[in-house]
């Protein structure tokens, strides 16, 4: 499949949306824009509405006020690949990495043969894009973190989705296996075509991939193209109080500017993150 160019065609577009649980907004009047092939990263701290979010673009929870609108006109998670922060693999548990991304097509049916040739052929391609095709018929608990996720990944891949929404996919990874990971996704937008929304605490891996980042804080958006966004007046108009965000060699600082103590690096133990 030829993967169409970045930023040429719309496959979601939300406005203003709202999300408020118990009177008590959690997302205010956000806005996202993902078009085909983009890579779009989802920034910010714990209770900053990231993962209420991805639910209101997946179709799994309404908005209070606002409107999600896709290209493809269905609503629902369908159509959508989706990968959930926490996916709890029982180590003991009989099942083949092949197994695990069958159910992406067939639902819970473990022990039953394919029904066809092609649906065999739609795991295999699967397993391949993420390159799991060499541990495809191991158990999924004697596997690595980092291969779980490839298998995770093409699970999420195997129905062919337009969009796929990755919820924290880097965390309890350790550093190389995490980078692979980016890459890996990197390749698969531009290889596939298909469009990333990815959230995470830490912007600096994402920034050489990143077509586009929606920063949120307080339940508020900022965005843009990162360089337009990760900005020391913008981070600090979104966060409502100083902010400073500086650039070393290849990586983003982004601290509180209070009373001027000393600016650390943010990374998911502070409540400013980037």
């Amino acid at each position: 499949m030829t993967a169409e160019r970045a930023g040429t065609t719309p496959v979601l577009t939300a406005r203003e949306v709202q999300v408020s649980f118990g009177g008590r907004p959690v997302l205010a009047g956000v806005d996202v824009r993902i078009d085909a092939g983009e890579f779009v990263g989802l920034i910010g701290a714990n209770g900053a509405g990231k993962t209420t979010l991805l639910r209101v673009l997946l179709g799994v929870l309404r908005p209070s006020t606002g409107s999600v609108v896709r290209a493809d006109g269905r609503s629902g998670a369908a159509g959508i690949g989706y990968l959930p922060q926490k996916v709890a693999i029982d180590p003991d548990a009989p099942l083949r990495a092949r197994d695990v991304v069958r159910l992406g097509l067939d639902g819970g049916r473990l022990g039953i043969p394919l029904r066809d040739r092609g649906e065999r052929a739609r795991v295999d391609e699967a397993l391949d894009a993420v390159g799991a095709s060499r541990f495809a018929d191991q158990r999924i608990g004697e596997l690595s973190g980092g291969q779980q996720q490839r298998v995770l990944l093409a699970h999420a891949l195997v129905a062919r989705p337009a969009l796929l929404l990755l919820d924290e996919p880097l965390a309890n990874l350790d550093p190389a296996s995490a980078s692979d990971i980016v890459a890996l996704l990197d390749d698969l937008r531009h290889r596939l075509g298909v469009a990333i929304v990815m959230t995470a605490h830490d912007i600096n891996l994402l920034l050489p991939v990143m077509d586009r980042v929606v920063y949120l804080a307080d339940g508020r958006a900022a965005t843009g193209h990162p360089d337009e966004v990760v900005r020391t007046d913008v981070l600090t108009r979104l966060y409502g109080r100083p902010i400073r965000v500086i650039r070393v060699e290849d990586r983003v600082l982004v601290s509180a500017d209070d009373r001027g103590r000393p600016h650390d690096e943010v990374h998911h133990r502070s409540d400013v993150s980037a």
